[in-house]
């Protein structure tokens, strides 16, 4: 036997005696996954409080299934996502009233739900001051969802169930945004602002247009924003397009005469007053007004220049100096209004595969 032959056979043995080489240990999840979130350029420091309810990807999962599912009512046939539905900027496309258990009449146009974050009141009468209370109503409102939320609880509990088209282990989901399997209200409640909290609208054209792209906007749209920024900013104002107050602007009260904030607050001066919606995505959310009694923005518009009621509470904004009330718009200035309004519409927004409805079906 020559030197490299037995070399050979000596490295060979050597490797063999080798321990093979240890892999290095998967990592063990311990928790949920945070989710940053980013405040968009321009816009103002949040009303919720993050750090009572940080977002995680499991928590916003959760709480998107819960949005969509039917679970959540008596009949288990209807949503959050029902009455706001993703395409028309989360609002009940063509309803002037929203529709409830049993094909039930409410009593008000469904808002849009979109930069909820910035909110520190919800609701048409802003009866509700925090965003995790907000399911509260919708889920026990008898022409809603007419559903006990110990009930919802239960039955979210008892999950899977096999008659579900797509059965969802709610029981599994909890435990993966917080932990454990407990199902309460409270984090059944946090998961769903988990999730409004992500409803983020902010690249629409005119978004484009006030981050420095001049040619975002038309001649005629910039026009509109002259007119809008000199006619309807101080109700609509800044980039969210409403400074959140409560205000009568001249509806006549129909035969239900709802109070509005009057209810709410039980002060005469607050009566027929009703909280200033943000006009981000305004063109995709008709009917419009608190009882979607308006179908187009010309009929909005044509409201605000001929239709102003001289009500006890109207908004002195809405009284010109010589007693006459309303705003002067012509036709062009209308049209131009509109060009502008439309250009609030985000189209990233409600097609955001995140937020759509992710096909759970009834769950019962």
């Amino acid at each position: 036997m020559n030197k490299t032959v037995l070399f050979l056979l000596i490295l060979t043995a050597s490797l063999a005696c080798e321990k093979p080489a240890e892999k290095e240990p998967e990592p063990v999840k311990t928790g949920p996954t945070p989710l940053s979130w980013t405040k968009p350029a321009g816009f103002p420091d949040p009303v919720y409080d993050l750090s009572r309810n940080p977002l995680t990807q499991e928590g916003v999962q959760l709480g998107r299934f819960l949005f969509y599912d039917g679970i959540l009512s008596r009949t288990n046939l209807i949503g959050c996502g029902t009455c706001h539905q993703q395409a028309a900027a989360f609002t009940h496309h063509g309803h002037e009233l929203s529709h409830g258990v049993d094909d039930r009449l409410g009593v008000r146009n469904s808002p849009a739900i979109q930069n909820m974050a910035w909110n520190d009141s919800f609701f048409w009468d802003g009866g509700v001051h925090d965003m995790d209370l907000v399911p509260f109503n919708p889920i026990e409102n008898p022409v809603e969802m007419d559903q006990k939320v110990t009930t919802v609880i239960e039955k979210l509990r008892n999950t899977p169930n096999p008659a579900s088209k797509i059965p969802v282990d709610y029981p599994k989901m909890f435990k993966d945004a917080f932990g454990t399997d407990e199902i309460n209200s409270e984090r059944m409640m946090k998961a769903i602002s988990q999730f409004m909290m992500t409803m983020v609208s902010a690249t629409s054209k005119y978004d484009y247009y006030r981050s420095g792209d001049a040619g975002a906007l038309n001649a005629q749209e910039k026009e509109g924003l002259v007119l809008f920024q000199k006619n309807c900013s101080s109700c609509h104002e800044g980039v969210l397009f409403t400074d959140h107050s409560f205000r009568n602007n001249g509806l006549m009260p129909m035969r239900n005469n709802d109070l509005g904030r009057g209810a709410i607050t039980g002060n005469a001066a607050d009566e027929h007053k009703f909280k200033v919606p943000s006009l981000r995505n305004v063109g995709l959310t008709a009917p419009y007004m608190h009882d979607g009694r308006y179908h187009t923005l010309e009929e909005v518009l044509d409201h605000y220049s001929d239709s102003v009621q001289k009500l006890s509470t109207l908004d002195p904004l809405l009284v010109q100096a010589n007693g006459k009330t309303g705003i002067f718009l012509s036709s062009t200035d209308k049209q131009a209004l509109i060009a502008f309004l439309r250009t609030l519409s985000d189209e990233q927004f409600i097609r955001d595969a995140k937020l759509s409805d992710p096909g759970i079906g009834t769950a019962f």
